[in-house]
């Protein structure tokens, strides 16, 4: 899959367990390596790009701080909810560690129903996924339903998911080559018909999940559903692009590798065919006004 394991033999499927156990690795994670770097990059990009100079901002699936804690840096007012209770530890202890917690809020929270009244905030992110993790089809749509109700009025709402394409062509790459407990070749199927792992696949096949539960989209199913909830869809953007299937021997990329690589990336970030192959698409959306 996409995302690696949580470290244990076996990660549990539950995300909020998943998280839990995950800790501080979630808070490094967007540093952790160039592959990360650039969807870190590429977000913060976009977000600069359409967020109002001030305002507040509603974090859904924050994780442990990352946004959060940069948005602050830059006079937001935030409010974090994720489902995971270590990771909203974590985010309060990151925005204490950097000097921003007078202007950050963090709690447990769920993108389903997200307790805040109607156009309570200037702008909302739910991204690195979150919107994955939300299986049922009919619960991602009250979630994308929940993030317009919060959201003012012409407030930019940004979302990010992971992608199928990206998770099914590095899960072919990788037949045959690996030992049996993470070759998953004889999901594929199932997955591409679905786009979903979770426990229904893992058990008709007998085996043990390698990552948490996700839903994995198509650029065309992701749009269809921000623009069903009312959202206008202004941009979709790959954020790793075909870099999703270089994760290995990054070390050997020299500067002048990497900035090529960055360049290239950003003059077709947008392309279709490029946002339907990455392993995480964000779109920037606006609320009707």
């Amino acid at each position: 899959m996409t995302d690696e394991p949580s470290g244990t033999e076996t990660p549990p499927l539950d995300v909020a367990a998943f998280y839990d156990e995950y800790g501080e690795r979630e808070w490094e994670r967007l540093d952790r390596d160039f592959h990360h770097r650039l969807e870190w990059e590429a977000t913060v990009e976009y977000l600069d790009r359409h967020l109002p100079d001030e305002g507040r901002v509603l974090d859904v699936g924050g994780g442990a701080g990352r946004y959060a804690v940069w948005l602050a840096e830059r006079g937001h007012d935030v409010r974090l909810v994720d489902v995971s209770q270590r990771q909203v530890e974590l985010a309060r202890e990151k925005a204490a560690d950097h000097g921003v917690d007078d202007r950050v809020t963090a709690e447990v929270g769920d993108v389903r129903d997200l307790a805040a009244d109607d156009d309570a905030v200037d702008a909302a992110l739910c991204l690195g996924g979150a919107l994955s993790h939300v299986l049922d089809a009919d619960e991602r749509r009250a979630s994308v339903a929940e993030l317009r109700r919060v959201t003012r009025p012409g407030g930019p709402v940004f979302v990010s998911v992971m992608g199928l394409m990206a998770s099914v062509t590095r899960m072919m790459r990788h037949a045959g080559t690996l030992p049996p407990e993470h070759d998953e070749t004889e999901l594929l199927p199932d997955l591409v018909r679905s786009g979903d792992y979770d426990a229904d696949l893992l058990e008709r096949h007998d085996r043990e999940p390698t990552v948490q539960q996700m839903h994995l989209f198509r650029a065309d199913e992701f749009e269809r559903l921000l623009a069903d909830a009312g959202l206008d869809v202004a941009t979709l953007a790959a954020l790793e692009g075909p870099f999703s299937q270089r994760r290995e021997d990054l070390d050997a990329l020299s500067a002048a590798d990497r900035e090529a690589i960055r360049e290239a990336l950003a003059q077709v970030r947008e392309d279709r065919h490029v946002v339907d192959h990455s392993a995480h698409m964000l779109a920037v959306c606006w609320t009707p006004k």
